[in-house]
């Protein structure tokens, strides 16, 4: 999902969880753009998305997001890949998978990334991790992919 121009969002968990959270990660990108005339930061989005996950799994009468996210953005200080989990705890990643098996598309990633790597060679290495744990055959119809850099608002391929 698309939360602003130079960010999006994936998720692993409970749909309806997820549409809650791209909506509220697109409400504070448009109040940041309104208040400040400028693009909200990737680490201040994902901040303010972890701090509802986390607010959720300490007040009472609420039940915690069931969802993990891949947030992924590009800003003035470089491309951005953060990885929330329910609780609300978030971390930096190069490369980063979640849902089924992402232990070992994880031990996949870090043998297959290097530092520099092209983006041709970027949505290869995706597409292969995807195929090393997928059941079935992958196809257009079931895989999605997205980009964003530097020349590039977040576009879902």
């Amino acid at each position: 999902s698309v939360l602003c121009d130079h960010i999006g969002m994936v998720y692993s968990g409970m749909g309806p969880d997820a549409r809650i959270l791209v909506k509220t990660g697109r409400k504070k990108a448009q109040k940041y753009f309104r208040t400040y005339k400028e693009h909200i930061p990737v680490k201040e989005l994902v901040k303010e998305i972890a701090s509802v996950m986390q607010e959720y799994t300490q007040s009472g009468g609420v039940r915690p997001f069931g969802v993990s996210l891949l947030i992924a953005g590009y800003d003035e200080t470089g491309p951005h890949l953060y990885q929330v989990d329910p609780s609300g705890s978030y971390w930096a990643w190069k490369a980063s998978s979640i849902g089924k098996n992402m232990i070992n598309a994880n031990t996949f990633l870090e043998r297959r990334y290097k530092k520099g790597i092209e983006i041709e060679d970027a949505i290869h290495t995706a597409i292969l991790t995807l195929k090393e744990g997928f059941d079935g055959k992958l196809s257009k119809d079931n895989i999605e992919l997205s980009v964003v850099g530097k020349d590039k608002s977040f576009k879902i391929l």
